[in-house]
């Protein structure tokens, strides 16, 4: 007998969200499982940036469900994505560029030391631990983890990001145009480590506006366009212009 389908570690059921008369995602499903890829696409306004920060506890659906190991998951603020494991790293990074790499590395759960009845921060503790963590993430230029995070590449601060979003325990990671403003070199680099990631077993959900990195990286391509879902389609099933004209056309594309 054979064992029953493990559910996807976020599942995103029915999810709609209107901001007045404007609607910005209507009835759209989607799922992540664990070892796996799967890229939203679609145009500015298509409803990518509201469905993530649903998924994140961001922004409350009108309608809909977000599950978590098959379970439906009450997430109302950011604290209760983090909690299940739900980490997104937007394009500003949210970084402190005044701290050095350690403590952005462990920003929100800092280790500590009371002596004479007074905290401390074991800087040292955390700058060596952060540094394991950058060098396992394949940031080989990076001597330590002293320098400042205002002085870093964009391709070096995108992964001191996902070093704190495995840190905090993610199983589940959103990179939202995490290219966008990386060169050629960096952006190659980004998208190895994401291989490497999902060959761990993570579920990463890929927004962005490259297709050619949907299509290389991606083992599912959501394209969304008006808030709805137009179609889920499969590498190498499909062709970057198949992906065009549904994010141009729609449904109608594929008539």
């Amino acid at each position: 007998m054979s064992n029953p389908p493990t559910p996807p570690l976020l599942e995103l059921r029915e999810i709609s969200k209107s901001y007045g008369n404007i609607r910005a995602v209507r009835n759209v499903s989607l799922d992540v499982h664990a070892g796996e890829i799967v890229a939203i696409v679609g145009d500015n306004g298509a409803g990518k940036s509201t469905l993530i920060k649903i998924a994140t506890g961001a922004v409350h659906a009108d309608k809909g469900a977000i599950l978590v190991d098959g379970r439906k998951a009450p997430i109302s603020k950011p604290h209760d994505a983090q909690r299940l494991g739900i980490a997104a790293i937007y394009q500003d990074l949210a970084l402190f560029d005044n701290l050095d790499v350690g403590e952005n590395v462990f920003a929100g759960r800092e280790e500590t030391v009371r002596l004479a009845g007074i905290r401390f921060l074991r800087r040292k503790r955390m700058a060596i631990a952060a540094h394991e963590a950058v060098k396992a993430l394949g940031i080989r230029t990076l001597e330590s983890a002293r320098p400042l995070a205002g002085s870093l590449s964009g391709g070096q601060r995108q992964m001191i990001a996902v070093a704190r979003a495995i840190g905090m325990n993610a199983r589940v990671l959103i990179l939202d145009e995490p290219t966008a403003a990386l060169g050629v070199r960096e952006s190659a680099l980004l998208l190895d480590q994401a291989r490497r990631l999902r060959a761990s077993g993570l579920a990463i959900i890929l927004i962005t506006h490259r297709i050619p990195d949907a299509l290389d990286l991606a083992n599912r391509i959501v394209v969304l366009k008006g808030g709805e879902l137009q179609g889920v389609l499969r590498p190498p099933d499909c062709t970057l212009e198949d992906i065009a004209d549904l994010i141009v056309r729609g449904r109608q594309a594929a008539a």
